[in-house]
């Protein structure tokens, strides 16, 4: 099971976040990465923790202020998000982000609100997805909780238009049980944020959230 840790915006210490996961990692044999945001991602990929970018603009070499290229966030970071609920884009911007992490040889996670948002972003061939209905997050009742078929539902629905695309379930995830709930209904990994970005001891809820891996 992947884990990410996406830190959005909170005024957490990302190095420290980002140390505990690489340490938790290690430990357990897990995949964790984390996701700083732009400005830190250089000191983040220096604890060695697997980092993240929160998103990259659809856009090649150019006179584009303000983008957050693709090439430039692959000189730390492995992989992006693309379309978070908290920063939504249209389709044609989803697959120009797509093209542009790959073009990077950045992986590529692209977020949905739903199965049928699955379906249709799966097409476009990232990684992976994530299923992140938008009215849990931050709530920390997670959607394998609340509604377990939207999970399965997007696992069918990437299925049938790109099985190699994995599926990952985010949204108001913050402990084991939530994570090996996620496996069960056909998650490859999870995405969260809160429960690990917000937590007094983020290496204490990492090392709970792995515990049955």
């Amino acid at each position: 099971m992947f884990v990410l840790v996406n830190l959005k915006a909170y005024p957490c210490d990302a190095v420290d976040v980002a140390t505990a996961a690489a340490n938790v990692a290690d430990d357990h044999g897990a995949r964790i990465a984390v996701a700083p945001q732009a400005a830190q991602l250089a000191p983040v990929a220096e604890t060695g923790v697997e980092t993240w970018a929160q998103h990259v603009s659809p856009n090649d070499y150019g006179s584009h202020t303000g983008s957050t290229l693709a090439e430039a966030v692959a000189d730390y970071a492995t992989g992006t998000l693309l379309n978070h609920s908290e920063r939504r884009l249209k389709l044609a911007d989803i697959d120009a982000g797509v093209e542009a992490a790959e073009r990077a040889g950045l992986e590529t996670i692209v977020c949905a609100n739903n199965p049928r948002q699955i379906g249709a972003v799966s097409v476009l061939g990232p990684d992976a997805v994530a299923v992140e209905p938008p009215e849990l997050i931050g709530t920390g009742t997670p959607v394998s909780q609340a509604d377990p078929d939207i999970v399965t539902d997007a696992v069918a629905a990437a299925e049938a238009v790109a099985p190699q695309v994995d599926v990952l379930c985010g949204a108001g995830i913050s402990t084991g049980e939530d994570l090996d709930a996620a496996g069960e209904l056909g998650a490859e990994g999870v995405l969260l944020a809160s429960g690990v970005a917000k937590a007094d001891d983020p290496q204490a809820a990492l090392e709970d959230l792995v515990s049955g891996i």
